[in-house]
């Protein structure tokens, strides 16, 4: 078997099928029967035949009923289909090779295809399964108009939001859809970086908004509870005036409020830059809270994304401008949130959460809100992008990023191009 025939899957005859991307005139089944394919019937993503409703032509009889597709004939005895009631009225067994006749329950012979797949449209696909680089299409994909390529990224882009769906749902059954809390608990676990997200998440669930809502006034008590519930102020015992304060302040709101802390020894400072110690980040969603209030209140329809930015234009108290931890003195500076910092969060916790509340709400302004928010984003830096900048594609925003890492990580890493607009037409023109 060479290579390009090894490289045939169900799959890939799956989608020459219903693309119909084979010689159509002449047709004739193992048996010798003239055949015309009319429809090749819709595809079933579910168990039971792989396309339904179908009609074709059998020596000038019309039949219409199910398609099965195997790579070869004998894979109806292996997948046990003789057992099973659901395959009694397929009407054409399409197969890449036969190598054994294929009879219904009944006795019967089940008229047989071979499908007749293009020899350029095999070398294509072919090409792209043998690839070992990480975009498959990297050598070709120069050559393909780059606006074809663009085409699909809305699609990419919604796709990737959707799958953040899974992510907002846990967080609402946690909090009895309550949507508030649940947005209060996701932007704490952006806040936290990757490094530091679950410590984050778990301070805001130790922590709830309400509690913080009534104190956001006063940006010290705001710090207090927010430290206290870390555990970072009972990782030692002594310390500078603000640190002292600060630990009597959360004491008594402690008590007050029945509050139990988290350990101290959950939040991660090595191999973390200074500027996004937890320390850091925590007196920055502090100053954010004391800013803004319900942090629910940034996601509005209405909201630019310049207004946006402006809310989340915050620093750590001027206590922070010459320290990183309790009581160790540094160089000044204010620890401001930076720009790259505020559109990171945008881009990854507030577009993402607006557009399933939209979704979820049925208002189709929330979700076009998040998707301009995205549009108007400059393009991020990561290594994703240099490797398609590599290849020639170059993004103009952080909406056309986010889509090419969903193609990238979905679609070309997993080799699914059969299910891409750019793979599928690649392989169409071999």
């Amino acid at each position: 078997m060479t290579h390009t025939e090894s490289a045939v899957t169900e799959e890939f005859l799956h989608f020459v099928w219903e693309q119909r991307l084979f010689r159509s005139e002449g047709l004739k089944t193992i048996s010798g029967d003239h055949l015309e394919i009319l429809e090749p019937g819709t595809l079933n993503g579910d168990s039971g035949p792989d396309f339904f409703n179908a009609r074709v032509r059998i020596n000038g009889t019309l039949w219409a009923g199910n398609i099965e597709i195997h790579r070869m004939s004998s894979d109806w005895y292996r997948h046990r289909h003789q057992d099973d009631p659901c395959y009694d009225n397929i009407i054409l067994h399409v197969v890449h090779r036969c190598d054994q006749q294929v009879l219904r329950s009944d006795g019967q012979e089940i008229p047989t295809l071979v499908l007749p797949v293009p020899a350029h449209v095999l070398d294509g696909f072919s090409e792209l399964m043998r690839s070992r680089l990480r975009i498959p299409c990297q050598d070709k994909i120069r050559d393909t108009d780059v606006f074809m390529l663009k085409i699909g990224f809305n699609r990419l882009m919604v796709e990737r939001l959707q799958e953040k769906t899974g992510e907002i749902n846990n967080m609402l059954e946690q909090n009895r859809h309550d949507w508030k809390e649940a947005f209060y608990q996701v932007l704490a676990r952006s806040f936290g970086l990757k490094v530091n997200a679950v410590p984050f998440e778990l301070l805001a669930k130790a922590m709830p908004e309400p509690i913080l809502g009534k104190h956001r006034d006063n940006l010290r008590q705001t710090e207090a509870l927010l430290f206290g519930q870390s555990g970072l102020l009972h990782l030692e015992l002594l310390g500078d005036d603000y640190f002292l304060n600060l630990r009597s302040e959360y004491e008594f709101l402690s008590k007050k409020y029945h509050l139990q802390p988290l350990s101290g020894h959950l939040w991660k400072f090595m191999r973390t830059r200074p500027v996004n110690f937890p320390t850091i980040r925590i007196a920055q969603f502090a100053a954010l809270i004391h800013k803004n209030g319900s942090l629910f209140s940034l996601l509005d329809d209405q909201m630019t994304l310049a207004g946006l930015k402006e809310r989340f234009q915050v620093c750590a108290s001027p206590y922070w401008n010459n320290h990183y931890r309790f009581s160790q003195v540094s160089g000044n500076s204010c620890k401001h949130l930076g720009e790259k910092a505020v559109e990171s969060l945008i881009i990854n916790c507030l577009a993402p959460f607006l557009f399933v509340y939209g979704e979820q709400t049925g208002k189709q302004a929330l979700k076009d809100k998040a998707l301009e928010w995205l549009d108007q984003i400059a393009p991020e830096e990561n290594a994703v992008v240099r490797e398609w900048e590599e290849t020639g594609v170059k993004a103009t925003s952080a909406f056309e990023t986010q889509a090419l890492l969903q193609l990238r990580n979905r679609y070309c890493e997993q080799k699914r191009c059969l299910h891409c607009h750019i793979g599928t037409r690649l392989i169409k023109n071999g």
